[in-house]
């Protein structure tokens, strides 16, 4: 059977190159501990300062700047929690958006539950926050403004720079989190007026379990979840993972030798997938911004139909994708983001999002097309609303676009 993979925002393979690196540290003499001062000790801390050089270099930033973590859900709650306390004497206001990833959303409502104001933003039709509504919602008790660079369920890219500008000069901490940005688009501290950013290893072809925070230097920011030794400059303790954190380090910098031409070829690719399902297919929506968008992501709803049964038939034809409804984790509820975007509770959830990567070519684009027309066909007959539907036709209405593309 073929297999396709169309999942690169839930996770992505490890490069070769990658995991050649990762093997090493862990079975030749590099698998001592950084803070031994010995022969073995230093090869691996030699290991870390190389890694750091090359996470910093990503985004623009100071290797010193660079905390590892175990991933983007820590890094997140690090960042969050870290500037909250750090600076709750200068005020206890928080914003964030209704579309952040639950590491971030999640970790500003525990916040709340401590007696932190909270403001969380809602977004336009394609996901976006408007720089406008931060602006407003600025208050002088305001310490930290969080919002993701691109969302992972629709893909739209936020103006991180406009938000950058907004908050320089006024003593407000900005957090990013750049999980799904990173290595698909430039991602620049500087230029964007970040303070603290939020990495994940897996998202780029690393290993998982591997992450890192940037804290920009003179940050009003300290470390609030762990406590012990004095690793990390006492900004993480615990024993660094050499391996994971050596594998993090390559695929940042292969993804950075690499981002310009796959971005081209990934384009094409997205282009092509989002041209022809709206046109093959009747009553199906794009979700996200139809241009300001990552260049690997294609995310839809399709009425009538359940997108984790479409999911499970996808993957009985060898093809694996996501959706944004929550059914699969034992909710019945439909994604927080869809609907923040104005999305009809019964229409969001039917949602797919196809996410392409390194593997992928057109002849996967064109066997996804090809596996699709027969299951949506197959659902929709099966749904109480089919008699909306002229299967013979299966020409959408232009208009059923316009609300959210």
């Amino acid at each position: 059977m073929r297999r396709v993979y169309f999942d690169h925002s839930a996770t992505t393979p490890v490069h070769p190159l990658v995991a050649e690196e990762v093997y090493r540290f862990m079975t030749e003499h590099n698998y001592g501990n950084p803070s031994s001062l010995h022969y073995f000790g230093q090869i691996a801390r030699k290991a870390l300062d190389e890694s750091r050089e090359k996470v910093a270099k990503a985004i623009g930033a100071k290797s010193e700047e660079i905390i590892f973590t175990s991933g983007g859900t820590e890094s997140d709650n690090m960042a969050i929690h870290g500037a909250a306390l750090t600076n709750i004497k200068r005020g206890n206001h928080v914003i964030t958006s209704a579309v952040e990833h639950h590491a971030a959303l999640n970790a500003v409502k525990a916040l709340a539950k401590q007696g932190f104001s909270v403001t969380v933003l809602p977004v336009d039709q394609y996901g976006m926050v408007n720089v406008d509504d931060v602006e407003k919602a600025i208050t002088d008790k305001t310490i930290l403004i969080s919002i993701m660079h691109a969302n992972n369920e629709v893909g739209t890219i936020m103006p991180i720079a406009e938000i950058g500008k907004v908050v320089k000069d006024r003593g407000i901490i900005f957090h990013v989190d750049a999980v799904q940005s990173l290595g698909k688009i430039p991602v620049n501290v500087d230029d964007l007026g970040i303070d603290l950013l939020t990495v994940s290893g897996h998202k780029i072809y690393g290993p998982k379990g591997i992450g890192a925070l940037y804290v920009r230097k003179g940050t009003r920011w300290r470390p609030t979840l762990f406590h012990g030794g004095a690793q990390e400059r006492l900004r993480r303790a615990g024993t660094e993972n050499v391996p994971g954190i050596v594998g993090l380090g390559k695929a940042a910098e292969l993804a950075m030798e690499n981002m310009e031409a796959e971005n081209k070829r990934l384009l094409t690719l997205r282009d092509k997938l989002i041209g022809e399902v709206t046109k093959r297919f009747s009553h199906v929506r794009l979700t996200g911004h139809p241009t300001i968008r990552l260049p690997n992501h294609a995310s839809f709803v399709f009425e009538y139909i359940e997108g984790e049964s479409v999911l499970l038939s996808l993957d009985m034809k060898g093809i694996a994708a996501s959706t944004g409804s929550a059914c699969a984790s034992g909710s019945l509820e439909p994604s927080h983001v869809l609907l923040s975007m104005g999305i009809p509770h019964e229409i969001a959830h039917g949602s797919i999002r196809l996410t392409l990567g390194a593997g992928n070519t057109e002849e996967d684009v064109d066997y996804f097309l090809e596996a699709m027309g027969p299951i949506v066909e197959r659902f929709r007959s099966m749904s109480p609303l089919s008699e909306e539907i002229d299967y013979n036709k299966n020409i959408k209405d232009p208009g059923n676009l316009q609300s959210y593309c």
